[in-house]
């Protein structure tokens, strides 16, 4: 089998929902990332690109009709590049880049251009077409997130709990305490905050330039998800999704906009190409979990990659793990042996801070963990997501 190396990685900032970049559709958001990817690598014949691949959720807006094609045609690729678009909901870019990297290790391809992207603003609201003629009833869904044309055998079998329903059953399966989860909020953002004021968050960040009707295009470079907080803050803020809840706007990821590119290469491109790895991929691995506690799904995943890899969770001295809930973060690290606080998972910051635009964080961990790989002294990395209804998936990474 080749190998593969991860040889760049870049991603927009990321908006909140509504915020700086909602303005921005997800086809002109995804192609962003890919066209720096070009202007950072002069060296490279992009004519001879294998593939784009890249993950969105959503799909049924602006995203439609493949995504990923769209977004050659409106980067500055070659149109003679060939593209497609994948989905399984929040690991959609981690799967991307699966895809690639399977690719070129099976020896079908020797450069692929994979991540993600979600405009969960401009998600649209969406409507059934009526089952009678001439009907008087309408339904209509708000794509953003979550259960959207319902099978009643899915509802009858396994319920249709919400994503905050299914963080409050793994808090309370998991013996999860609200102290805890609040706290683990509190460390995510101090720890957003801290890299964004280094410049460490800004050397993964290629800028947005948005046209104005009048004056200078507005540019978006730094995250805009990320808040200055306190204990006593978080611990004020309410649960409304069940009576003595734990689950709270504060120790949940955002609703948010973004965009991320890796640039994935076979040993033959490296050297053709005279490329610089940031990270040799390793190995993937995926999970079901019960979708009522989907959060959960890291753990199956990482000790299915585990045992294929000889290796086990703790050792990895990198660990960036998404932060869809608090609850689920401190119960998938719990489960696997590992102290939730501890400094290699998540050096950074996660989700909570930095939000989750659901096709592209899945790139943006394993981007993430490929440039901390090469900027420090770690060697081993380890990254993993909770999917909705019910999986996980986990990357393993080692310093090139």
């Amino acid at each position: 089998m080749n190998k593969v190396f991860i040889c760049d990685y870049i991603r927009t900032a990321i908006g909140r929902y509504g915020g700086a970049l909602s303005g921005v559709r997800a086809d002109d958001l995804a192609t962003v990332p890919i066209s720096a990817l070009v202007q950072r690598q002069p060296s490279i014949d992009f004519a001879r690109l294998d593939e784009v691949i890249l993950g969105c959720a959503n799909q049924a807006g602006e995203d439609n009709r493949n995504l990923a094609r769209m977004a050659v045609l409106l980067s500055d690729l070659p149109e003679t590049v060939p593209a497609c678009t994948i989905n399984r909901l929040c690991a959609s870019g981690m799967d991307a880049v699966i895809m690639a990297a399977r690719q070129i290790r099976c020896g079908e391809a020797d450069m692929i251009i994979a991540g993600g992207a979600e405009s969960m603003s401009r998600a649209p609201l969406v409507q059934p077409k009526p089952e009678a003629a001439f009907s008087r009833t309408a339904e209509i869904y708000d794509s953003t997130i979550g259960w959207r044309f319902v099978n009643p055998r899915i509802q009858a079998d396994y319920g249709i709990d919400s994503m905050p329903e299914t963080a409050e059953n793994v808090a309370a399966d998991f013996m999860v305490s609200r102290g805890d989860q609040d706290r683990f909020a509190l460390s995510s953002q101090n720890r957003a905050a801290t890299a964004i004021a280094s410049g460490r968050m800004g050397q993964e960040i290629t800028p947005v330039s948005i046209p104005q009707r009048k004056g200078a295009p507005v540019i978006v470079a730094t995250d805009e998800h990320p808040r200055t907080t306190t204990i006593q803050k978080l611990t004020a803020l309410k649960a409304p999704f069940r009576t003595n809840g734990t689950i709270t706007a504060g120790n949940a990821s955002g609703v948010n906009d973004g965009a991320a590119a890796l640039l994935l290469a076979s040993e033959d491109a490296v050297r053709d190409y005279d490329l610089r790895p940031l990270a040799e991929f390793v190995g993937a691995a995926a999970a079901g979990v019960e979708p009522r506690i989907m959060g959960i799904g890291p753990v199956t995943a990482t000790q299915k990659l585990c045992q294929q890899q000889n290796l086990q969770p703790t050792d990895f001295d990198l660990v960036e793990l998404n932060e869809a809930f608090a609850a689920q973060a401190i119960a998938v690290c719990r489960e696997l042996e590992l102290d939730p606080f501890a400094e290699h998972i998540n050096p950074h910051g996660g989700a909570i801070a930095l939000g989750h635009p659901l096709g592209m964080t899945g790139a943006r961990l394993i981007g993430t963990a490929a440039l901390e790989l090469s900027v420090t002294e770690r060697s081993t990395a380890l990254c993993s997501l909770c999917v909705g209804v019910g999986q996980g998936v986990a990357v393993a990474l080692k310093k090139v």
